[in-house]
């Protein structure tokens, strides 16, 4: 029986990758600075924190394998107060490197999307996340790393927390904005003029590539080049907006909510397009044909946020 940690493991993807795990018959030990939620069978919690050297050397002497998740999120957020993001990003993945390599132990780690837009001079979170990903270079090359990349692009699906003024996050996603607004009859808010790409990719589906990338990785050693997930086929910030307001009707009884064109926030740059290279996927055996699209994922979200989230919005 292999067991594995997993990083921020209480987190959106978090809790989809624990899921994966249980069900293809690996333990988990959940690694989180919070205090921790109910427990499923075959899985155990650790409070730590990764920019804890003792804490996270600890974790590894426990695990078979780490899915390292934990980050301080948001891009605009990161761009205001830079120096928590540089600190766990950068310095808790470099303390979860040196104990899994401590141990040999391989790793999964979870980069960006849009790791090319460091050089276009956007915020710290991605700054930050691809740093690490240049030391994980760096302990495969001189170390004897066995860290795998893996480049989701925007997650989304039902569980993902909301930001204010429709919940208490303090980082706006964009499926969440976009179903909440929807269902309570808003305009749907869309930075920039809303033809950028910015691909997303049901979280379910992250989930099953980290894990799939760990168990890879755990006989084969790190993939050559980052595994990037993301959907076959691309639409714009437009056509996913487009796509929310039409599911959102078939639980309000009204016309589809108009889209409102908003300035693009620091750390965005226009006309971006965020896409992924699917056949990467092949490395670990996986492609995105078998993903599920975008309208069916679409179609699951709001439908979680019109049944789970609305009712007690509307009664507050």
């Amino acid at each position: 029986m292999t067991v594995y940690g997993v990083t921020g493991g209480q987190g959106f993807i978090g809790s989809y990758v624990r899921r994966e795990l249980l069900a293809r018959g690996h333990e988990v030990v959940v690694f989180d600075r919070h205090p921790h939620t109910e427990m499923a069978p075959g899985e155990t919690f650790y409070l730590g924190d990764i920019r804890d050297e003792t804490s996270v050397v600890e974790l590894a002497a426990h695990v078979d394998g780490i899915i390292h998740l934990a980050a301080v999120l948001g891009t605009q957020e990161t761009i205001g107060n830079p120096r928590p993001s540089a600190d766990t990003n950068i310095r808790g993945s470099l303390n979860v490197f040196e104990a899994a390599n401590q141990y040999g132990l391989p790793v999964v780690y979870a980069g960006v999307g849009n790791a090319f837009m460091r050089d276009l001079g956007t915020g710290s979170y991605t700054i930050s996340k691809t740093a690490a990903e240049d030391y994980a270079r760096m302990f495969n090359a001189y170390r004897g790393g066995r860290i795998t990349i893996v480049r989701p692009v925007n997650a989304y699906g039902p569980g993902q927390s909301i930001a204010a003024p429709y919940g208490t996050s303090k980082v706006r996603k964009i499926m969440p904005s976009l179903s909440c607004r929807a269902l309570v009859g808003s305009p749907i808010e869309v930075y920039g003029d809303g033809t950028q790409i910015s691909d997303c990719v049901y979280v379910a589906d992250v989930a099953r590539t980290f894990v799939q990338a760990l168990e890879h990785t755990a006989v084969h050693g790190p993939t050559e080049r980052p595994v990037e997930v993301g959907p076959l086929t691309s639409v714009t910030v437009n056509d996913i907006a487009r796509l929310v307001a039409e599911e959102a009707t078939h639980y309000t009884g009204r016309e589809p909510v108009a889209i409102k064109h908003l300035p693009m926030r620091p750390g965005e740059i226009p006309n971006a397009v965020v896409t992924s290279d699917t056949s990467t996927l092949q490395q670990i055996g996986m492609t995105a044909a078998d993903f599920v699209p975008l309208d069916e994922g679409i179609h699951h979200t709001v439908r979680y946020y019109a049944e789970q989230w609305l009712p007690g919005y509307l009664a507050a």
